[in-house]
C-alpha cells in the first residue's frame, strides 16, 4: 500500500493537474508488479514497480534499449526513478497472445512474432548481453533435481540415477552450446507477446525481456512453439519452423544449412528448457507459494517426454522420468 501511494504521488508530480486512476495491470513470477494509470482524456500508461531490495531495473532498461534499436516493439520509457524502483512506460495494451490464439488467428500472429524475432536476431552482437554459457545452462538444469524431483515429487536419486542424469545433462549441454548464437529473449511466449491494436505500433508488443542473453539460436523458438500455456499439433509447428528457417536464411542469419540439423537443435534446446521450467514451476510453488503454475506442469512434462522418446541418447532420461512418476515404459532399457 505504501508503494502504491508513492506511485500515485510520483505520477502526480510527473503529470501535474491531470486526474487518473491506478489499477493493477499484471504481475509476473518475480517481485515486479505493473499498474495501469488511466487518465481522464483516455491516455493510459504503465508503471513498473520493482522494489530495489528484490529487483534491479537497470538490466531491463539495457535490454529495452537493445531491443528497441533492433526494431522490436517494446514499451518506451517515459520516466524513471531507479532509487525507488519505478519506471513509467508506454502502454502496449492488455491483450496478450494467449487468449487471442486460435487455429484461425495463429498463422498471422505467429508470423508477426517470427518476423520480430528475426529482426532481433539480426541485430545480435557479442558482448552486449550476458552469455548464455555452460554455467548458466547447467545452473538451470540443476533446478530439476533440486526442486522438481526433490521438493515436488519427494524423490532422492540413488548414485546410479544421479550418474544417468549427469550424463544426459552433459549431452544436452554439448548440443545447446554448439548452436549459432544470437540475442535470446528467454521467455518469448504467449504471455509475453501483446496483440497491439492498429495504429499503436507494430505487432507484437514484447514484454518481460529483462533476463535476455546472448545464446542458442533456437531457444526463443522453443519458448514460442513449445509454450507451457498452449500447444499445437507438431505438424503445424514444423510448418511454422520451416517458414522461420527459410526467412532466417534469406536474412543472412547464422542458421543451420540443413533443416534436420536445425530441428535437432530445436528439440534438444527444448529438452533443456522443459527440464528448467519444471524446476522453476516447482520452486514457485514450494518456495514462493505460487500455485498457479502447477496446472501447466503436465504439458511441459509431455513436451519433455516426447522429445526424449525421439532420440536414443535421451532415452535414459525418459526412463528416469517415468520411473520417478511410477509410469515406466517399455523401451528395452534399464538402469
Amino acid at each position: 500500500m505504501q508503494r502504491q501511494q508513492e506511485i500515485t504521488a510520483w505520477l502526480e508530480s510527473l503529470r501535474p493537474g491531470r486526474s487518473f486512476t491506478l489499477a493493477p495491470a499484471s504481475a509476473d513470477a518475480s517481485f515486479r508488479r505493473y499498474f495501469r494509470a488511466s487518465f481522464a482524456d483516455g491516455e493510459t500508461l504503465i508503471v513498473m514497480d520493482a522494489p530495489p531490495s528484490h529487483e534491479d531495473c537497470r538490466p531491463w532498461l539495457h535490454v529495452q534499449q537493445l531491443f528497441s534499436a533492433a526494431g522490436v516493439h517494446v514499451p518506451q520509457v517515459l520516466a524513471q526513478d531507479l532509487e525507488r524502483g519505478y519506471l513509467l512506460l508506454s502502454d502496449l495494451g492488455s491483450q496478450t497472445y494467449l487468449p487471442a490464439l486460435t487455429p484461425e488467428s495463429a498463422p498471422a500472429l505467429y508470423g508477426d512474432a517470427l518476423d520480430a524475432l528475426i529482426d532481433l536476431q539480426a541485430a545480435s552482437r557479442p558482448g552486449a548481453l550476458p552469455e548464455y554459457d555452460e554455467a548458466l545452462l547447467r545452473r538451470e538444469l540443476m533446478l530439476f533435481p533440486e526442486w522438481y524431483l526433490g521438493k515436488h515429487l519427494g524423490v532422492t536419486l540413488d548414485d546410479k540415477q544421479q550418474k544417468v542424469l549427469e550424463t544426459i545433462f552433459q549431452r544436452i549441454l554439448a548440443v545447446n552450446l554448439a548452436e549459432p548464437r544470437v540475442y535470446v529473449h528467454r521467455d518469448y511466449h504467449s504471455r509475453n507477446l501483446m496483440v497491439v491494436p492498429a495504429g499503436m505500433g507494430g505487432n507484437p508488443g514484447v514484454i518481460d525481456f529483462q533476463d535476455a542473453v546472448y545464446g542458442p539460436m533456437s531457444y526463443d523458438l522453443v519458448s514460442l512453439f513449445k509454450d507451457a500455456y498452449i500447444s499445437w499439433d507438431e505438424e503445424v509447428v514444423i510448418d511454422w519452423l520451416v517458414r522461420y528457417w527459410e526467412k532466417a536464411k534469406k536474412n543472412g542469419l547464422p542458421i543451420r544449412e540443413d533443416f534436420g540439423d536445425f530441428y535437432r537443435d530445436y528439440e534438444w534446446m527444448g529438452v533443456q528448457r522443459h527440464i528448467k521450467v519444471l524446476g522453476i514451476f516447482a520452486r514457485l510453488y514450494h518456495r514462493d507459494g505460487k500455485d498457479g503454475y502447477l496446472k501447466d506442469m503436465p504439458l511441459v512434462l509431455d513436451y519433455l517426454r516426447r522429445a526424449c522418446a525421439r532420440y536414443d541418447s535421451l532415452l535414459p532420461l525418459l526412463r528416469l522420468i517415468d520411473k520417478v512418476h511410477g509410469t515406466e515404459i517399455k523401451t528395452g532399457m534399464t538402469f
